[in-house]
């Protein structure tokens, strides 16, 4: 289990996030109801961005900057991941006119969050997805994690782009 704050307030997640060179694997839900598989994105690189949810201004922020740095990434994909209803996440990207990154929601799929040691187990925020980021390489193993200490502060943007 690792600690996090929400604005100075401990919070504690079920596990570690995946450490580097291990396979990721998880099911996930798209904007229009359907499944997506981790293996759906063999053969790219991928940055999960995963956030407690798109209706708070540090996760929309975190949608957005990606959302504009995606634009130039080669053969990479950025997929933004939290518990929110499929209907909100994609009424966000349409208000704010969001194209480069896909959005997926784990509200169907809780062992997304349990495997990848990100649910928030306490806290004003429990049940929800910790802050982080994953990068996998082409072949779906893991090559860089964060898990944002601070839920309020976004990603290292820079830091989960070098690592591509």
């Amino acid at each position: 289990m690792a600690q996090v704050t929400l604005k100075g307030t401990p919070a504690h997640t079920n596990g570690e996030l995946p450490s580097a060179g291990t396979s990721v694997d998880f099911t996930l839900t798209k904007s229009d109801l359907s499944e997506v598989s981790a293996s759906d994105f063999r053969g790219k690189k991928v940055i999960l961005n995963i956030f407690p949810s798109i209706d708070t201004s540090t996760c929309a922020t975190s949608v957005r900057t990606f959302n504009q740095k995606a634009a130039s990434l080669d053969n990479t994909v950025v997929l933004c991941i939290s518990k929110d209803l499929p209907f909100a996440q994609a009424r966000f990207c349409g208000a704010e006119g969001i194209e480069n990154v896909v959005t997926l929601s784990d509200f169907r799929h809780p062992e997304f969050a349990e495997k990848m040691g990100i649910r928030l187990d306490d806290g004003p925020l429990a049940g929800l997805d910790a802050r982080s980021v994953v990068v996998l390489d082409e072949d779906g193993k893991v090559v860089y994690t964060q898990l944002v200490s601070e839920i309020v502060d976004e990603p290292d943007y820079d830091a989960t782009l070098k690592s591509l």
